[in-house]
């Protein structure tokens, strides 16, 4: 089955604008797959995979080679793999410029984000324009596949496998090739197993508060080494830190980031869950599914909106906080239940932040407003009317 990407639009808009498009996103997230759909509509075009040797062998004089290939949309693979390239590129880009051709000349993909970004921001400042694929979103399935999205998460072949139980075969494979191959190209090696230990710790702690130390000694690390651990799945974009709101108020908040493992089929991997029946009866249902939400949710915005949560000390709480760029606030409380109850903790945060609007999501099919503004609502239709806030914010 083919899914057309929500973000393919964006991806060929982008490319009509800056010079350069570099598109971030895990391994086996569908990018190359997505590249060269695009290559399809921008004609004509050229693919090179940096992992390939003969394609890394083309490039052993780069200025001259893609100096050669000015007149095609040229897609790098893997371009973290080859840094020096960088600077390259903005020279290539700006004789492109000189020449009256630049515009959509480089769609790069990588599958970090800080390497990425430390490599290119001076050389392609004011250049390039970086985008994030996520895996296959409630915008991109049917209705009646959401539970099998949550179940086995986004990743292409997880979800579009024959059986759970192949799904769940390939997301093992997935996490050991992480922690053998791909993990140890980004930062200092890990051993695979202290790694795994630690990948499933946050599993069994998703979308808790990040308390590192404790970590740490679950581990039997220091703390700074704890923090790389943090910081190198955050950067891979396997996980999340939703930060705390800060707002002027006299209370005393809850500081420390949340952290969520992102893809929720992965979670359930690591926790040895396969199939529906187990993981509603699973102490991390809840926290799965609110996680889930959250991520489907965040992926629907785009730069310049910011998610955050909000709790207090004295127990007021909102689930998640999105930040327009004008200012405007929206409060969702997140509920796995058909007849989901409005706790108090809400209506106190939404006292405190004073939102614009306030959104129940749950994982039935209808809407209907609760009182005191709040509506409650199905995951999809929150996240097409987050679209549609969107295209009408001047500030995006």
């Amino acid at each position: 089955m083919m899914i057309r990407r929500t973000l393919t639009e964006r991806v060929l808009t982008a490319l009509h604008e800056v010079p350069v498009v570099c598109l971030l996103g895990p391994r086996q997230v569908g990018k190359t797959t997505l590249s060269l759909e695009i290559a399809k509509e921008i004609s004509p075009s050229l693919y090179l995979d940096l992992e390939s040797e003969q394609d890394r062998v083309k490039l052993t004089e780069p200025e001259d080679y893609l100096g050669r290939h000015l007149d095609k949309l040229v897609i790098l693979d893997e371009v973290h793999r080859a840094p020096a390239l960088f600077p390259v590129l903005r020279g290539l880009v700006d004789r492109a410029l000189r020449e009256g051709r630049g515009k959509g000349r480089y769609l790069l993909l990588g599958s970090a984000a800080l390497a990425l970004l430390k490599q290119s921001g001076e050389s392609l400042a004011g250049r390039i324009r970086f985008m994030e694929l996520t895996p296959f979103t409630v915008e991109e399935t049917p209705v009646p596949a959401r539970d099998d999205l949550w179940l086995r998460g986004g990743f292409p072949p997880s979800f579009l496998a024959g059986t759970d139980a192949e799904s769940l075969r390939w997301r093992h494979d997935f996490i050991r090739t992480y922690l053998e191959r791909d993990i140890p190209q980004f930062g200092p090696r890990i051993p695979a197993e202290t790694l795994r230990r630690f990948w499933t710790m946050l599993a069994h702690r998703q979308g808790a508060s990040l308390n590192v130390a404790e970590l740490a000694r679950g581990l039997d690390v220091d703390v700074k080494t704890a923090h790389r651990y943090v910081d190198l799945l955050v950067d891979l974009l396997l996980a999340r830190r939703l930060m705390p709101w800060k707002v002027n108020v006299a209370k005393r908040l809850v500081k420390a980031p949340r952290l969520f493992l992102r893809d929720s089929g992965i979670l359930h991997a690591l926790l040895g869950i396969g199939d529906h029946e187990t993981l509603v009866a699973h102490p991390v249902v809840g926290p799965s599914w609110e996680g889930f939400v959250v991520e489907q949710i965040l992926s629907s915005v785009p730069a310049g909106v910011d998610g955050y949560y909000y709790r207090t000390a004295g127990g007021a709480e909102i689930d998640l906080l999105l930040a327009w760029p004008e200012g405007r606030i929206w409060a969702i409380e997140i509920k796995r239940n058909l007849t989901p109850r409005i706790e108090r903790g809400f209506y106190a945060g939404c006292a405190d932040v004073n939102p614009e609007r306030r959104y129940l999501v749950y994982p039935g099919t209808e809407s209907f407003p609760a009182g005191s503004g709040i509506e409650v609502v199905p995951l999809d239709v929150l996240t097409t009317e987050v679209r549609k806030a969107v295209s009408r914010s001047p500030g995006i």
